[in-house]
């Protein structure tokens, strides 16, 4: 397994575990006791949930490739978007307190989920377009 098979792992886990799942199929009301504000209409956060797992689709066909020791560009750079764009985004939206009223393990995940993208950002950069290391 090469580093770069490790970083599409470990993205599409906590992707899979920490968003998609609970977004798809989480009751309003369990959402809203983690700290999710209320909303009138939980469409666009059950949306959400569906285009992170559509992204983990791509991501796992990096995986697959990866582990044969190629790589699929198009994910790769997807992913680089994705998360870099997410980390910044979360990064000023945590730095200007819009998370502070929000439950104390929603703010864990939020903060998780900066780090986490800043370093998938980092991995899939490293090891997907600047192949630092041999895949096969």
């Amino acid at each position: 397994m090469n580093l770069l098979s490790l970083v599409l792992i470990f993205k599409i886990l906590g992707t899979v575990i920490l968003w998609c799942l609970p977004l798809l199929l989480f009751p309003a009301t369990m959402l809203e006791s983690l700290g999710l504000p209320a909303q009138n209409s939980y469409m666009f956060v059950r949306l959400l949930g569906w285009a992170y797992l559509a992204l983990c689709v791509g991501y796992g066909f990096a995986l697959r490739e990866a582990l044969r020791g190629r790589r699929l560009m198009g994910p790769i750079w997807v992913g680089i978007v994705s998360n870099g764009g997410a980390c910044l985004y979360l990064l000023y939206f945590g730095s200007i307190g819009t998370w502070s009223q929000w439950g104390a393990s929603l703010q864990f995940i939020a903060w998780g989920s900066v780090f986490a993208t800043a370093l998938i950002t980092l991995g899939l950069f490293l090891f997907g377009v600047r192949g630092q290391e041999p895949l096969a």
